[in-house]
């Protein structure tokens, strides 16, 4: 995970217009189609696809484009200023070629069984070719209802698709493997009820359609509307025990997204030893995809197996976050009451998720291979990627020694428990391999000054851990359920935020009782423990020639450790200005993170101290942020 490699396309005028683009929807061809032509929630069996019709807003207006993610199918930059270009692109106008339709899919949701869930708000527009003969399917999100939104209205809100169209173009500015958001598009005059925060206080808020692309949108909870009844949620599949609609479904995904190995496998009679390497690439993809997230410190929030992309790619960016203070039990989405989706425990999800995948598949080849497979490769691959991409932030080289492991490990440790912004701390480091080069190794009683500037820059104040530390629930209420679980312990299986928020207590009533004094000075003598073993093992590596060796390094980190990213308050800064109609908020950050690595991004509109403070630890009231 480094600097993204240049688009190998070309912005400067060459290009399609929207009326010439090679539509060929290859999914609705090969996989079977729902036969029922009306447009009403329903169970949807024995199909992938139902045919739907998006449902336009009134008097669309562009929010913000993606020149780049336009451009990966050939879209010409000068057709964004068309006039019916936001109109085409929030479901006004459907071009010619695309077939809008909404996908059948299954998931599990918290670790339960849902049964069907579906394209509720997402709708396929067809498959685009572009001149490289590479496929991008082309989706709308809020663009209305289809036979999966039950009993929602198919639309999404100007905050959310904001907030997924700037996550698009940002993960892929990181270098993350991702979906792409060409556009955002709203309209000032039709508008939804939306009860933001479950508190009965419901408002009207904008309609907004974004466009999505990626290759496919397949997912694992693609392959699980097959799946017979759930013993736990007595729920089944639309399509249960269709064993023909699972293998049609497998090969499609197979021949289509893994060429290479449907080339080798395709002339066998058993197809059993493709599908096992077929689910071996996608185990390892998953497990490569998931240490990319930890190595920024990002969290999804939502992993169910209706999110798990079959290609190995992030997808639908609902309540996401990038981690500021450093905390293994981050919680991005605040209605994770028991932290299943935490940041320590993404990496186990995508594994159980990846079980539940290879149940999905037991039609075509058995369960207990693919879960062997899982065991052989899921972990190893995984922290083969993970400390290979952390020792490249370090600026270190050569093999992942058991040294490494610990030293990495241990940054984490000292981070965590001094309160130390992920992303610039990390950031940071390389001004730390730069003095050393300058300095060499620092003698006794030598003053550190990267330490000073550390302790001073990144750490979290007394202030802003006790905020972090306060339980969710109101004090009054939590003393309350306390007394009750003594008297009924089953009560705590029904409020699992009652754990966490006991946790929380104890550590704020432990951290409240340390003084300020002492809390700086265990941080400082943390920070320098760990500084004396990491300045070690870089000039060890560094050799004779430190002083150009490791100046070579720290730029080399620059390149893996971002010093821009999408915080919380920074995004909700953006949609608080787009919510009184002026985009100019959204549009620079789009530029600014599209080159989250470069020391003085140009041209984003945003001023010096602007470009400052959104590199820096985020101020104490952004804590107060909750996206659910």
């Amino acid at each position: 995970m480094e600097i993204a490699e240049k688009e190998k396309i070309s912005l400067g005028g060459a290009g399609l217009k929207l009326e010439d683009l090679k539509f060929d929807n290859l999914a609705l061809r090969a996989l079977p189609l729902d036969e029922v032509k009306e447009n009403y929630p329903r169970t949807v069996p024995n199909a992938c696809f139902s045919i739907v019709d998006p449902t336009p807003i009134e008097d669309p207006e562009l929010v913000c484009a993606s020149d780049t993610a336009l451009a990966i199918v050939g879209i010409a930059p000068e057709e964004m200023k068309r006039k019916d270009f936001a109109e085409i692109f929030s479901g006004g106008k459907v071009l010619k070629g695309a077939r809008p339709a909404a996908h059948c899919y299954c998931g599990h949701q918290f670790g339960y069984f849902s049964g069907q869930l579906g394209d509720g708000a997402t709708m396929y527009l067809g498959e685009i070719v572009n001149k490289d003969g590479k496929r991008w399917e082309i989706q709308y999100k809020g663009a209305g209802k289809t036979p999966y939104s039950r009993t929602a209205d198919g639309r999404k809100v100007l905050r959310s698709s904001i907030r997924e169209f700037l996550a698009c173009e940002a993960m892929a500015g990181l270098g993350i493997p991702t979906t792409r958001s060409p556009t955002c598009v709203t309209s000032r005059k039709t508008k939804v009820v939306r009860d933001i925060f479950y508190d009965g206080n419901p408002i009207r808020e904008q309609c907004t359609v974004i466009t999505r692309l990626c290759p496919t949108f397949l997912r694992f909870g693609s392959f699980e509307i097959v799946k017979p009844e759930d013993e736990v949620t007595k729920r089944a599949g639309p399509s249960a025990n269709n064993a023909k609609l699972s293998e049609k479904l497998l090969q499609h995904t197979i021949k289509t997204y893994y060429p290479d190995l449907w080339k080798e496998h395709s002339d066998e009679k058993n197809m059993k030893p493709c599908y096992l390497q077929f689910y071996k690439e996608i185990c390892q993809r998953t497990a490569s995809l998931v240490a990319m997230w930890q190595c920024v410190g990002w969290c999804h929030g939502v992993l169910n197996t209706d999110n798990m992309s079959i290609i190995g790619v992030t997808i639908d960016y609902g309540p996401y976050g990038f981690m500021e203070r450093t905390d293994p039990d981050y919680i991005c989405n605040h209605s994770d009451n028991e932290g299943r989706y935490s940041y320590k425990n993404q990496p186990e999800m995508c594994k159980w998720n990846l079980g539940k995948l290879a149940e999905a598949l037991g039609l075509c080849v058995d369960v207990g291979d693919t879960k062997k497979v899982l065991e052989d490769v899921y972990d190893k691959t995984y922290q083969a990627a993970y400390y290979g991409t952390m020792k490249k932030k370090l600026g270190l080289s050569g093999e992942i020694a058991d040294e490494d492991k610990k030293l990495v490990d241990g940054l984490l440790g000292v981070m965590a428990e001094t309160g130390a912004d992920f992303t610039s701390t990390f950031r940071s480091l390389s001004k730390c391999v730069r003095m050393l080069a300058t300095t060499g190794p620092l003698g006794k009683g030598d003053k550190d000054e990267y330490l000073d500037e550390l302790l001073a820059k990144n750490l979290a104040s007394h202030k802003e851990i006790l905020e972090a530390l306060k339980p969710s629930m109101p004090m009054q209420q939590l003393h309350m359920l306390v007394m009750m679980a003594r008297q009924q312990p089953s009560l705590v299986q029904r409020f699992p935020q009652l754990i966490t928020d006991l946790k929380k207590l104890q550590k704020f009533q432990d951290f409240q009782k340390m003084p300020e004094e002492a809390r700086v000075a265990n941080a400082s003598k943390q920070w320098t423990e760990w500084l004396s073993i990491y300045r070690t093992r870089l000039l060890k590596q560094a050799g004779a020639d430190a002083k150009t060796n490791l100046p070579k390094a720290a730029d080399a980190m620059d390149r893996c450790n971002p010093k821009y990213i999408l915080r919380n308050y920074v995004l909700q800064e953006a949609i608080a200005l787009a919510e009184e109609n002026d985009y100019r908020g959204v549009q620079a950050l789009l530029k600014l993170v599209r080159n989250p690595y470069l020391e003085d991004p140009k041209d984003t509109g945003l001023t010096k101290e602007q470009l400052e403070k959104y590199a820096g630890k985020p101020p104490l009231e952004a804590a107060k942020i909750a996206v659910t």
